[in-house]
């Protein structure tokens, strides 16, 4: 698959100015920033700059930028796959999810019953999958508020989780955690509002 978009990395560099002659100049303040296409593929926020050494050139610095972020966008791409596996791997505990984000695998939401409680788990992942574990958020299928929106729950990213596990490990575990959650959140929708009709 070839995606056509706005990829592009800004390096902004300050330079400090100084009123007397430095034999070596100050270290310029560095920030690297993004298109939005770029962002939702590869957050440059986390990304770690290598360091400016003392008397060095901007000719010098771009070439192991240049490296440094190849590197992690080849990381990001391997992310891609093991979320995409992930999604694949809700289907054997939640039954095939009823969206998931088919490009860059960051979102998929599953359809939940337990006895007559029918609720959507939505799942975000975030783009350092596995190392951070994906949010998730519960919606009622049966309750809203006064507004007419359906109840939401808190996100919720503190279960047991381990990136080392395999997916369908990870699916089995997160399966788990909502048989018990999935009380809490019906429990606050019964009693904090009133049943849709």
């Amino acid at each position: 698959m070839h995606l056509i978009m706005d990829s592009s990395a800004i390096l902004q560099a300050i330079f400090p100015v100084s009123s007397s002659y430095l034999s070596v100049p100050s270290a310029p303040g560095l920030k690297l920033t993004s298109t939005p296409d770029l962002k939702s593929f590869f957050s440059v926020d986390g990304v770690k700059l290598p360091a400016w050494v003392d008397g060095m050139c901007m000719a010098e610095y771009i070439p192991t930028l240049e490296e440094d972020l190849k590197l992690q966008v080849v990381d990001a791409s391997a992310s891609i796959g093991c979320r995409r596996r992930f999604i694949e791997a809700l289907a054997p505990a939640f039954g095939r999810p009823l969206e998931a984000d088919p490009i860059f695998c960051r979102k998929a939401t599953v359809l939940s019953i337990s006895g007559i409680f029918t609720f959507l788990v939505h799942f975000v992942i975030p783009l350092q999958f596995p190392k951070q574990q994906p949010i998730l958020t519960l919606q009622s299928c049966q309750h809203c508020n006064s507004q007419g929106i359906p109840i939401t729950s808190s996100p919720k990213n503190s279960y047991p989780w381990s990136p080392r596990w395999e997916v369908t490990e990870m699916a089995e575990r997160i399966y788990d955690y909502l048989a018990d959650e999935c009380q809490n959140f019906k429990k606050l929708c019964s009693d904090g509002f009133p049943q849709a009709k």
